[in-house]
Formats: C-alpha cells, structure tokens, sequence
C-alpha cells in the first residue's frame, strides 16, 4: 500500500512540474491540474512503452542527448491523448529542456523505474 501512495504522489508532484512548465514554456499549455495529472500519467505510459521497445538506452527518463529528444517526442505524442494539452514541436523540445533542469534540482524518479528498485531492494 506504501508503494501504491509513493506512485500517487510523484504523479502528483509532476502534474504540479507541468504546470509550471506549462506556466514558463511558451507553446506548451496545460489546460488545469487534471489535464497535468492525465498528461504526467500519459508520459509515464508512452516512456515505458518505448523503453519496453527499445530498451534502457532510448527511454525519456535517462540522460544526455537521446533521453532529451526520446522526451521531447514523448511530450509532443502525449498531447494528442489527454485533452487541454497542446505542444508544438519547438514547445516539446523547450519543455523538455526545462523539465531537465528541474530535474537537475528536484529529481523525481519515473513512477515505474522507482517501483522496479524498490522490487530489486526486496
């Protein structure tokens, strides 16, 4: 039940990052909180995919170059599933550029990844 609380709130905390982004990133718009909380939901989602595809290499949440455009082409495909959202291409690559820098500051670790070290830990 821990993990299940653990997943809601880094869900949470980054539908709150979006919408600061949203807020400072200029073509990229967050309609509200719960369009935030559907597009961190669906970011999450489409970055397991890939990184289920192409492996740990090619996945949004890892560093350097590829993670930086892997991100930003998940950010600009995740606004054609949750509604309120839009993101051009140049939005996309901004936002990810910011949600970087955040991350940098406040790493909030992939809901997915954090649930697979905590079942390596057990």
């Amino acid at each position: 039940m821990n993990n299940f609380f653990g997943h809601v709130i880094r869900f949470i905390v980054s539908a709150f990052v979006l919408m600061f982004v949203g807020w400072v990133t200029p073509q990229f718009s967050v309609g509200g909180f719960w369009s935030a909380l559907f597009l961190a939901l669906a970011i999450a989602v489409i970055g397991w995919i890939i990184e289920g595809i192409f492996g740990n290499r090619v996945t949004p949440f890892s560093r350097g170059i590829v993670g930086f455009l892997t991100s930003a082409v998940v950010i600009w495909l995740a606004q054609f599933v949750v509604g309120n959202v839009t993101v051009t291409v140049i939005g996309a690559i901004l936002a990810a550029l910011v949600i970087g820098i955040i991350d940098l500051f406040i790493p909030i670790s992939n809901p997915f990844e954090a649930g697979k070290r905590k079942e390596k830990a057990n």
